[in-house]
């Protein structure tokens, strides 16, 4: 019988991906929903290969263009409407930023399984999606590459026998650039990652390391170990994905080419193991694999990661609200590279901490972090 699978954020890299494993493994799996935020014309042409019953999209879309008889949610909270209606046996979360943070809630009332790719909503609600699952029996699995690696060389000890957990990041394209040459970097240098092919806003994050900040947070929320527990090495091969050092001094390493289908694929067929449609890693040792300490004074986005974790409360919330808002002020061109950590870190020397006990404290709390962020930018100009 086949799996059926709801995917939020279908249109962006991590769907798209996702909908390449489920091509690929048709046998296995159906679609039962899609939603994206405005991209319909990708929409259409998933919509009409894989003859979903649900799509939802927030902006208006021609009925017409779509198999006739699917039903249609649109609007600002079209995907949380649709993983409220769809009963699916895995639901997809690879929709963007703290935006996912309702439909993944809402995912979770129905009990079962959720690969999740949205780091942010997990940065910012982990105490409410903690309280959820243990209330409704949901499950689970990580799709980011670091995060699933971990998850994979978790499965090799007890909960008690681990030491630390390692991320690995790749450095983006300027974690060999002093802090002074990062001032004048363009935004088409920072689009340009190395090793991988992913969305607009990750790229840049993992230019600035706010990826693998939000990823800090992120792996103490889904493995609950504290800041003292996670570290990170910059591996620019992209190679190993993460590791997991144990008591006894050995280190689990989860290696593969860079590729997100091969995690994805792991979080559908979990706790099996099938052939994919990634190319396999083949080590002929003619190029070294390099590890290099990210030293959080040089990579302030990793400083600020830990300082938000440790604060706990709403600060992570504040984190990742204050970096997507200085994200969109660099896209638009009114502030340089480096200025992003600025725009963070007066953010959060603004906001007074609090718990993170409900999901309108933390909506406030995202709200305040783009304000604040405005309001730092608006005097730099006086």
């Amino acid at each position: 019988m086949k799996r059926s699978v709801l995917l939020l954020g279908c249109t962006g890299s991590i769907g798209t991906q996702t909908v390449d494993v489920i091509r690929y493994h048709a046998d296995r799996f159906s679609v039962v929903g899609l939603s994206c935020k405005s991209d319909v014309e990708t929409l259409y042409a998933q919509a009409n290969e894989l003859r979903p019953r649900y799509v939802a999209v927030e902006t208006p879309l021609d009925p017409g263009r779509l198999p006739q008889g699917t039903e249609i949610f649109t609007g600002a909270d079209a995907a949380e409407r649709l993983a409220k209606a769809s009963d699916a046996d895995v639901t997809v979360l690879a929709i963007s930023g703290y935006a996912a943070l309702r439909p993944l809630l809402a995912a979770i009332k129905h009990g079962k399984r959720i690969a999740i790719a949205n780091k942010e909503s997990l940065v910012c609600g982990g105490r409410l999606v903690d309280a959820a699952l243990a209330l409704y029996g949901a499950e689970l699995l990580p799709i980011d590459s670091e995060q699933s690696a971990i998850f994979q060389a978790l499965q090799n000890g007890r909960r008690n026998e681990v030491k630390s957990l390692i991320l690995t990041a790749s450095g983006g394209p300027f974690f060999r650039k002093t802090r002074g040459e990062l001032k004048n970097v363009s935004l088409a240098d920072a689009l340009n990652h190395p090793t991988w092919k992913m969305g607009r806003k990750i790229t840049l994050d993992s230019a600035t390391l706010f990826n693998k900040g939000l990823e800090i947070i992120e792996a103490s929320r889904l493995f609950h170990f504290d800041a003292e527990h996670i570290s990170v090495l910059i591996h620019p091969q992209s190679i190993v994905h993460s590791m997991v050092e144990y008591r006894d001094g050995t280190v689990m390493a989860n290696m593969s080419k860079p590729d997100m289908r091969l995690p994805i694929q792991y979080a559908l067929t979990y706790p099996e193991r099938t052939e994919s449609p990634c190319e396999p890693l083949k080590l002929d040792l003619t190029h070294p694999l390099e590890f290099y300490p990210a030293d959080p004074e040089r990579f302030h986005a990793i400083r600020m990661a830990y300082d938000a974790l440790r604060a706990d409360g709403i600060m992570p919330t504040v984190y990742n609200g204050a970096n997507e808002r200085a994200a969109e002020a660099y896209f638009a061109g009114r502030i340089g590279f480096i200025d992003i950590e600025d725009c963070v870190d007066a953010a959060l020397n603004a906001i007074e901490n609090r718990p993170a006990d409900t999901i309108e404290t933390i909506a406030a709390a995202d709200k305040a972090a783009r304000y604040a962020v405005d309001r730092f930018l608006a005097g730099r100009k006086q």
